[in-house]
């Protein structure tokens, strides 16, 4: 494909990602996205077949840069330190500086998006919306088995439900910030989140100590 057509791919791409967390999946419209692009439905249609065929490609992009974001998160926190809590702790307070300083209400995971319209799409959209949150469960689950091991938590704890609250708590500020138009929201919950864990590992009592 040409520097060209790439280049209106992903001007596709881009606004039907921005218009379907404004919109939902089903509140957006073919005709409405290619008059909104500027664009003939003849060069939208070179690109994608269907507007089920465009909800694959967006869904596996954004899937792919989550699952990326995440690699380069864990990889920078391994980087940095060789203690398992350390990790965690890194990896909890690089997600939160993505969320510093925004202007307004994070737009939101289209994962999420899809996930509320999933009698939508096809048996082949599933696995790719979870394709990111089964990685990041799995490898965080075994970062916190790991950080058990080394400091007794104190109390009993699930590993893979402590991952599950890591990923609820994206999840849940995103619709919080957006409800309240308060765009801190994010930043102060994955904060909170980095205190329990402290908490739950007896770190915070120790470092006051």
């Amino acid at each position: 494909m040409s520097k060209k057509g790439d280049a209106t791919r992903q001007r596709i791409l881009d606004a039907a990602e921005a218009m379907i967390l404004s919109r939902g999946y089903a509140g957006t419209s073919l005709d409405g996205l290619i008059k909104s692009l500027g664009l003939t439905k003849g060069a939208f249609f070179h690109h994608f077949d269907t507007k089920s065929d465009l909800a694959r490609h967006l869904v596996q992009r954004f899937s792919d840069e989550g699952i990326q974001l995440w690699q380069e998160t864990k990889a920078r926190a391994e980087k940095l330190s060789d203690d398992p809590l350390q990790q965690l702790l890194i990896i909890v307070g690089l997600y939160s500086e993505l969320f510093e300083n925004l202007a307004e209400p994070y737009p939101g995971c289209l994962l999420a998006a899809y996930v509320y319209e999933m009698q939508l799409f096809d048996d082949e959209v599933k696995p790719i919306i979870n394709a990111e949150f089964l990685l990041m469960r799995e490898e965080m689950a075994a970062l916190i088995r790991k950080t058990a091991q080394r400091y007794p938590a104190q109390s009993q704890v699930d590993p893979v439900a402590l991952a599950d609250m890591f990923l609820s708590t994206f999840e849940g500020a995103f619709i919080m910030s957006k409800a309240f138009d308060e765009p801190d929201i994010i930043v102060q919950q994955l904060r909170l989140f980095k205190t329990f864990v402290e908490t739950l590992f007896g770190q915070r009592a120790i470092a006051a100590a």
